[in-house]
């Protein structure tokens, strides 16, 4: 082999180890390149999605929570114990005691009953009888503040006392002074074992509302009583009944403690029907008989 051959020879060998190295430099230095550009492109969408998560945190952190303001009223009186004795003994004065309403929330729902049979012989006898029925509500942030549902309330039970079934000569008038608002209805009911003379008051105070029955019939003969009279005995055990829910509650009324209800409160939700004011037990429809 000439000399000439054998220097081209080694010169193409130099040039193409001259080739694979650049190559593989070239591809050597592409690696870390990428790297970084994947590194980057990780680190710029780990910074987004924090970002977007601390952004949504404060978001919510920074949107005030549904509020509503707090019930006036966190209790009521005990039913049987809301009326004085003397007020007791003037309206149904042959009542031994009172009996309470059943209820399932004795803080949202109470009631009481009283009733008389003075009986005189042959001059026939003088029936009296006595309900005081409360409901409290609570403040709820779907529905609204308390006093706002004891007003609906009160209205609805205003509206089922003027329209009474049967109910005769039936009279409804405001009655101021008794709580934020109060009426009162007056009625006759004629029954087989006479008439009976009928007066509700139903009062509001904050967010209780208080519904107070009496009624009265003379009966076997004995003359009926005055309906006169009989109001004015139901204002005056009314005006005690609401002057009770705010002593209950502490000298000046009082807020009820702690923040109001997320739900309402189960009795306070019942229909006005469920009230123990409107049971069939305590109607004047019944016959009358003295208390046990």
């Amino acid at each position: 082999m000439s000399e000439g051959t054998m220097q081209r020879r080694a010169q193409r060998d130099r040039d193409q180890r001259a080739k694979r190295l650049n190559r593989v430099l070239v591809c050597a230095a592409a690696v870390p390149v990428m790297l970084v550009a994947a590194g980057c492109s990780s680190d710029s969408g780990s910074g987004d999605s924090s970002d977007k998560a601390a952004k949504a945190a404060a978001s919510a952190s920074a949107s005030p929570s549904p509020t509503v303001q707090a019930a006036a009223y966190g209790k009521l009186p005990e039913p049987c114990k809301a009326l004085s004795k003397k007020t007791l003994e003037d309206l149904v004065p042959e009542s031994k005691s009172g009996k309470e309403g059943k209820s399932d929330d004795i803080s949202t729902r109470g009631s009481c009953s009283w009733s008389s049979l003075d009986n005189n012989g042959v001059k026939g006898s003088q029936f009296r009888w006595l309900n005081l029925s409360m409901l409290r509500f609570e403040s709820d942030v779907t529905r609204g503040p308390a006093d706002k549902l004891a007003q609906e309330y009160y209205e609805k039970q205003v509206q089922n006392v003027q329209a009474v079934e049967g109910a005769k000569s039936a009279k409804s008038e405001p009655l101021p002074g008794t709580g934020d608002e109060a009426t009162a209805v007056r009625y006759e009911l004629k029954k087989k074992e006479g008439t009976f003379k009928q007066q509700t008051v139903v009062a509001r105070v904050e967010n209780v509302v208080v519904i107070l029955d009496y009624n009265g019939a003379g009966l076997a003969g004995d003359k009926s009583p005055s309906a006169d009279d009989l109001m004015k005995d139901a204002k005056k055990a009314a005006e005690e009944a609401v002057a009770a829910v705010s002593e209950a509650n502490g000298a000046g009324g009082g807020k009820a403690s702690g923040a109001p209800s997320k739900s309402p409160s189960k009795s306070a939700s019942k229909d006005a029907s469920d009230d123990p004011s409107t049971d069939a037990s305590t109607s004047p429809s019944k016959k009358p008989a003295s208390d046990s």
